[in-house]
């Protein structure tokens, strides 16, 4: 109940932080910040302490204009506002071995410039139905964890781990050293999603519909696999996707 109520909080109260020194004391306090947005072409001593102190953490600074910020907050930003977040990101790293020690077998989602905030939500709802363990995202280029995330998740962004890291290729990379296999849903293979024996601890990345999975991605992974098409419509909603490769990889461990 606790995390519904700041959820509730931030929505009410448009929970931000505004003004630069105020932005930099609660980046050394530990605050949950979803993003710091930027006036663009922003300078002076003050600010460049603010980039320094964010070079030692994951949370995305944005550029943007100053019309932006305005409309967030009326109050004097300085031409800074963080955006605090319902959710406390965590590390992969350390979400792996603790997989292991309880004696299950990892099932990670990761998610390649996956930025609709309703299509983040439906893939934690699916993901938490299917019991995936985590799901990973990129620093920059992802869903923000909203108000609107949360609805769409009925509540699931709450119950499973989010990851948020600054390479997924160097993420990737972990998980196969940690012994997972990684799988990318992609079109640009013959090899269908029953091909891979999800059975193994497994790591499935999924691209934006636009772009799809990054070659950088696609080139680490241990198997591309895509979804059988019959119509006219040759591409499905990225959060329809992941439920259907999700969905196999739970069939074949629960036969």
């Amino acid at each position: 109940m606790d995390n519904f109520r700041k959820l509730q909080r931030a929505k009410e109260n448009n929970e931000f932080v505004f003004g630069i020194r105020a932005v930099i004391e609660a980046v050394k306090a530990g605050r949950d910040i979803e993003t710091i947005y930027q006036q663009r072409g922003l300078g002076g001593e003050l600010f460049l302490e603010l980039k320094a102190l964010l070079k030692d953490t994951l949370i995305p600074l944005n550029s943007v204009p100053v019309e932006k910020l305005n409309r967030m907050s009326q109050k004097n930003h300085q031409g800074v506002i963080a955006v605090i977040s319902p959710i406390t990101y965590q590390n992969i790293e350390d979400i792996i071995p603790a997989v292991f020690e309880k004696g299950e077998v990892p099932l990670i989602l990761v998610l390649d410039s996956v930025t609709d905030v309703r299509n983040m939500g439906a893939i934690a709802r699916t993901a938490a139905c299917v019991g995936v363990h985590a799901i990973v995202v990129p620093l920059k280029n992802a869903a923000q964890i909203n108000a609107d995330a949360i609805k769409t998740s009925a509540g699931a962004l709450f119950s499973i781990p989010i990851c948020r890291h600054a390479n997924l290729h160097k993420t990737c990379l972990f998980l196969q050293e940690s012994g997972l296999q990684v799988v990318a849903c992609t079109e640009k293979t013959n090899d269908f999603i029953y091909a891979p024996d999800y059975t193994m601890p497994t790591a499935i990345v999924m691209g934006s519909e636009d772009e799809g999975i990054s070659n950088e991605l696609l080139r680490v992974a241990d198997h591309l696999a895509k979804i059988p098409m019959a119509g006219k419509i040759e591409s499905l909603n990225v959060s329809v996707a992941a439920g259907v490769i999700l969905y196999e990889a739970i069939r074949q461990r629960s036969v």
